[in-house]
């Protein structure tokens, strides 16, 4: 795998990756991305709210941890570094600041299982392990970091819901500009 930061995206889908279509490649039912991300955000702080109503429930003397919180910021870049390293060949990376957003971009193909596991991997490591840690420590710090990372992970649980619930058994998924899109590989 190999890393290229191309910088700020500015909205112009044929300058990402251009992957020739695959025959029979399907487009997956999904939002245009300066779309997506507005929803997401939007979605992201309904889910923070009722993530920190969980811990107060839990644990009565929670406090929002401003280490947890700060350090979940400072984990938009190795959330999107976690991404990429589940890719074999080159990922690109953009900032989408003016819609909130970070994506990194891979022009290879994965299988479902594949790719709901690079979607979902830094959501794991960065913010269901330490939520989970909290519920075992109580430790504000864990349960901050882990409801602000999971809150940040909206546009990745999106596309696993469309891989999910839109790619056949055995498909394989790529992405073309700014789409995602499933084929059934050709039987050996």
């Amino acid at each position: 795998m190999k890393l290229i930061y191309k910088g700020k995206y500015d909205g112009d889908a044929s300058s990402l990756l251009n992957k020739q279509h695959r025959e029979g490649g399907v487009a997956f039912k999904e939002m245009p991305i300066n779309k997506l991300l507005i929803y997401a955000n939007g979605f992201s702080i309904v889910i923070l709210f009722l993530l920190f109503v969980l811990l107060y429930l839990y644990d009565e003397h929670f406090h929002l941890n401003i280490w947890g919180a700060l350090v979940s910021i400072l984990c938009i870049f190795p959330h999107e570094f976690l991404h990429a390293i589940c890719f074999k060949e080159t990922v690109y990376l953009y900032t989408y600041l003016s819609h909130g957003g970070l994506f990194v971009v891979g022009g290879e193909d994965m299988s479902k299982a594949r790719f709901v596991f690079m979607s979902l991997l830094p959501n794991l490591v960065f913010g269901f392990i330490p939520f989970l840690l909290f519920f075992i420590t109580k430790n504000a710090f864990f349960g901050t970091l882990g409801a602000f990372s999971i809150s940040m992970g909206v546009g990745d649980y999106y596309n696993v819901f469309n891989a999910l619930t839109q790619m056949p058994r055995k498909a394989r998924t790529y992405l073309y500009e700014d789409r995602s899109y499933w084929y059934m590989p050709k039987e050996k």
